[in-house]
């Protein structure tokens, strides 16, 4: 029931990737995705010198003897970064897969398929797939306006989005934005993904480093508590509804300047957040999702509640069918 074509180019058990989360996207939480039978994935970002990153790989083969993938976001950020070193680095230590993300990632494709290594690459339209899968990429991750990070600027959902690049498209398209149990799992295949990314539910989990006040931040959280932020700086992202996200806002809707905003919306001030446990003090991304996170659990107990779950509900809606056929 769970094997595609995305298990199998991976080699995983199941089509279940954790999605490149930039400082939170580390060894720990990568090796218990890829031990449960996903696909964990560290963000190169948080590693930006080869050196660091290659110890990072290394740290997570020592976690882990389990396929794992690393990301390299070609966005716009205010730390100078190599990618194209990064990506050499990560295909030389073997990485899995490397997940791309940004108009400017398709120029790295030849330097990304020189080995073994898989290429996923992120987009929130239909016509930025069909470029990565002219480009080489093996499958694409759409992620739909619910996503934490940087949701489509046309506003479409995932449930609009996932059917429409899977009728497009040739290669797996992978589900990303608004999935955090077993019924969004599967409904994402049903729509014809051939896996799933989730970000945002894997902050709630045992592995993760985030810290303990912002995992609770989130169980407290309700659906509508993201708003979007840097729309006027064409960087729109959507992140927890918090202090420094509403500041952010009124600095927008007066017309701020990239210049005036940087001191908000620079990363280093989220990694304060994330690690330091104020919740007010940086923009910290997340989805819709978090209306649905209920308990903080490990890895682990996620996956498998997750496949269970989609399990028992194909059988509930298939009663003529063997739980054999089912499994």
């Amino acid at each position: 029931m769970f094997q595609t074509r995305v298990t199998q180019m991976l080699g995983i058990q199941y089509p279940i990737i954790e999605g490149g989360m930039m400082w939170l996207g580390r060894g720990e939480l990568a090796a218990a995705v890829s031990n449960a039978g996903g696909l964990g994935m560290i963000a190169a970002g948080n590693f930006p010198s080869p050196g660091e990153l290659r110890e990072e790989m290394k740290k997570v083969r020592g976690l882990t003897d389990k396929p794992f993938g690393v990301n390299v976001s070609v966005t716009p950020t205010f730390r100078p970064v190599d990618r194209g070193v990064l990506i050499d680095t990560a295909v030389q230590e073997g990485a899995a897969a490397i997940e791309t993300a940004g108009k400017d990632a398709l120029q790295y494709a030849s330097r990304i398929k020189k080995g073994k290594t898989r290429w996923t690459h992120k987009c929130a339209r239909v016509r930025d797939a069909l470029k990565a899968e002219g480009a080489g990429a093996d499958m694409v991750t759409v992620v739909g306006y619910e996503c934490g990070g940087a949701p489509p600027q046309n506003e479409i959902t995932t449930f609009i989005l996932v059917p429409l690049a899977a009728d497009a498209l040739g290669i797996p398209v992978l589900a990303g934005g608004g999935i955090g149990d077993a019924r969004g799992f599967l409904a994402a295949l049903t729509l014809g993904a051939e896996g799933v990314v989730m970000g945002t539910r894997f902050i709630a989990t045992k592995e993760c480093t985030a810290h303990p006040n912002i995992k609770e931040a989130l169980l407290k959280a309700r659906e509508s508590d993201t708003v979007l932020v840097q729309r006027s700086i064409g960087t729109m992202e959507r992140v927890l509804r918090n202090q420094t996200a509403e500041t952010v806002l009124a600095m927008e809707k007066r017309g701020a300047s990239l210049e005036e905003l940087k001191e908000f919306i620079i990363g280093e001030r989220a990694q304060k957040s994330w690690f330091g446990g104020d919740v007010e003090y940086g923009v910290l991304p997340c989805g819709q999702v978090i209306g649905q996170i209920r308990d903080i659990v490990s890895v682990q107990e996620f996956i498998q509640r997750l496949v269970e779950g989609a399990r028992a509900i194909h059988q509930r809606l298939s009663p003529d069918r063997s739980s054999r056929e089912v499994g």
